[in-house]
């Protein structure tokens, strides 16, 4: 997406003004929030991207690596997954709100491009910028004038540099999720991979990954097994935390150790998230022990 967003003309006394608004305010409560909002197309759009790069089972780690018909395929999952996001039902373009035909367009470049029955209809616009993990929400009214003058092969046209003004913004330059294998380290992501089994590629990836918190979604992605969590609880040390414990790792899950994350002073960890932890002092070990750590103390 540009970098340079220009103000947004849509205030009081703009044609669309009441309009966009209405509409802005129902998907923000369908959302259940302005913050929820934020924070569920953030997800979203960083699944969506994931779900298409597949990085356990192709190895790529980048949406540059992406076939050109896997990049089209990501608009498709973000209008699906949007319109059950936000419980919006199927209408003659993309969906309806408030009794009113939407287009949606989500795009990972600098514009969206209008097919002709969108023209003077409303359009929920989506863009994702991987360089700056940055993220794009807004509504604009599809008018001749908001479009370039030429068009592609298929009759659409792009919304222009002016259009641009014409968008009511509900998210703009907002931080989304990094895809986290665009940030592990290349050699580490093969290390993790060459493991055969998903255990043993679970095991490889918290080596490789510490003091981080991991989403299961990255855990179970990296196992590629039904039954995943399981192999990361202590099982009588046949598991993986009492096995990572015996390398002097620990294993710690953002839910149920949550009060030792916090008194180690780690990064904060979600309740679905686990971070591998290698203690650093005696003093560690005492907290973890007051903790009710009871995996074998490693050697600091």
């Amino acid at each position: 997406m540009k970098r340079n967003i220009p103000p947004s003309e849509v205030t009081h006394g703009h044609r669309d003004y009441e309009l966009l608004r209405a509409i802005a305010d129902d998907i923000t409560d369908r959302a259940g929030g302005a913050d929820a909002l934020a924070r569920k197309v953030a997800a979203m759009l960083r699944s969506c991207i994931d779900d298409v790069i597949m990085t356990p089972k192709t190895g790529r780690r980048a949406y540059g690596d992406l076939e050109k018909t896997e990049k089209t395929y990501i608009g498709t999952r973000v209008e699906i997954e949007l319109r059950a996001m936000l419980r919006l039902p199927k209408g003659r373009l993309d969906t309806v709100i408030l009794g009113h035909d939407v287009d949606i367009k989500h795009t990972m470049g600098s514009t969206w491009m209008i097919p002709t029955e969108a023209v003077d209809q409303p359009c929920l616009v989506l863009a994702a910028d991987e360089t700056r993990a940055r993220c794009y929400l807004g509504l604009i009214v599809a008018r001749e004038a908001a479009l370039s003058l030429s068009q592609n092969k298929d009759a659409k046209k792009s919304v222009s540099a002016e259009g641009f003004r014409h968008i009511l913004w509900l998210l703009v330059d907002h931080p989304y999720p990094r895809n986290f294998w665009g940030t592990v380290p290349e050699d580490a992501v093969e290390r993790i991979f060459a493991a055969t089994s998903g255990n043993a590629r679970v095991m490889q990836l918290f080596r490789e990954v510490q003091d981080r918190a991991i989403d299961r979604d990255v855990i179970e992605a990296v196992a590629q097994q039904k039954d995943f969590m399981r192999r990361l609880r202590a099982d009588g040390g046949g598991g993986t935390r009492d096995k990572l414990s015996a390398e002097g790792i620990w294993l710690l899950n953002g839910h149920y150790d949550s009060t030792l994350i916090g008194a180690l002073k780690l990064v904060h960890c979600g309740g679905s998230e686990f971070i591998a932890h290698a203690p650093r002092s005696e003093r560690e070990c005492t907290i973890a022990r007051a903790h009710g750590l009871l995996t074998p103390d490693p050697e600091v």
